[in-house]
């Protein structure tokens, strides 16, 4: 018989729960793997349809704390209908493990994509940012900040026609990260999120709004085009100090065929105080795309998004990686 979750735990070998009913979903395979949780491809029982499952560390599930946050945040996060924001299906408790069952898109994530071809080109870039731009201002006026936007939480499908050849879908919003710096899962002095593209207020523990997903986004944009986010350095205590104190580098600099008006745009969107920010995602966007009118054709057809092979393939989590759960900052915890 299929062991349970809890019998199981997430941190054994991913094909012990294969086969395994979970709160009505038969898990197929493992499709993803973060810090605090894993993603399993699921069959619906009950519709009869191919679901991404994502099953929580059981640890949090003990946090009454986190428990009363997951439940909150799944339901605005499942309220939100928007055409670029996967569809969260259910968000529960079964035996002692948080899960939330999301749609299954067939695709690959940005992190993928961005490995494979290397930077986009201005247009591809700007179609993306527009789609991920529109999920972030929606979940903004739900009042939910998603806190960490990066290529792997970015999943690109096939669009519909020569248009709109790509469907951007953002993801992860029903775990934020706020919820765990609340709970005590992590202490004092500790850091939970993706250093790479962190807002300088979440590294220092300041209040964070919408603004902080701009810069964000800001950051994902400059990779799409540069190959790269706009802060590298050798370790990770360099990283957070660059993120509040240093000017961002000049796109130009990586990419000189692009138009200079971008080097400002990015600026702006990559401001230390959010109030020198754009003050959306959606400005940010529109700031960028007439940045680059009449530059001409710099777009070189849709993107390549490569067909569904199963494990392979990303998910709502994205791509398995080295989790960074617990670094120092310098005062405080994530907003």
């Amino acid at each position: 018989m299929a062991r349970t979750p809890h019998e199981s735990g997430l941190a054994g070998r991913p094909s012990e729960l294969v086969g395994s009913q979970i709160a009505g979903y038969r898990v197929e395979s493992e499709i993803g793997r973060g810090g605090m949780a894993v993603v399993y491809r699921a069959r619906d029982l009950r519709l009869d349809r191919t679901v991404a499952l994502k099953l929580l560390a059981p640890e949090l599930a003990r946090n009454d704390t986190f428990r009363r946050r997951f439940s909150h945040e799944s339901r605005v996060a499942a309220a939100i209908d928007h055409p670029h924001i996967v569809p969260v299906f259910e968000a529960g408790e079964t035996e002692g493990v948080l899960y939330i069952a999301m749609r299954f898109v067939a695709g690959q994530d940005l992190r993928h994509l961005l490995d494979r071809q290397g930077p986009l080109p201005i247009a591809t870039a700007s179609r993306i940012a527009a789609q991920v731009a529109s999920a972030l201002d929606a979940a903004h006026a739900h009042d939910l900040v998603h806190r960490d936007v990066k290529p792997g939480n970015i999943l690109v499908a096939e669009g519909t026609d020569s248009d709109h050849p790509e469907h951007v879908y953002l993801t992860d919003f029903g775990l934020t990260k706020k919820s765990l710096s609340l709970t005590g899962f992590t202490t004092v002095g500790q850091f939970v999120g993706t250093l790479d593209y962190v807002a300088p207020e979440q590294i220092s523990g300041r209040p964070v709004d919408g603004r902080c997903d701009v810069y964000s986004l800001a950051c994902v944009v400059h990779e799409t085009m540069a190959g790269t986010p706009p802060f590298q350095r050798d370790d990770d205590m360099a990283l957070l100090w660059a993120h509040q104190f240093d000017p961002p580098p000049p796109l130009s600099a990586q990419r000189p065929d692009l138009p200079a008006g971008v080097d400002g745009v990015l600026a702006k969107a990559l401001a230390k105080s959010p109030d020198d920010r754009y003050g959306s995602c959606l400005q940010f966007v529109a700031a960028l795309r007439a940045a680059a009118v009449g530059f001409g054709p710099d777009d070189h057809g849709p993107v390549r998004v490569a067909p569904h092979t199963g494990g392979s393939s990303f998910t709502a989590e994205g791509p398995p990686a080295p989790p960074r759960w617990a670094l120092p900052v310098f005062r405080g915890n994530v907003g």
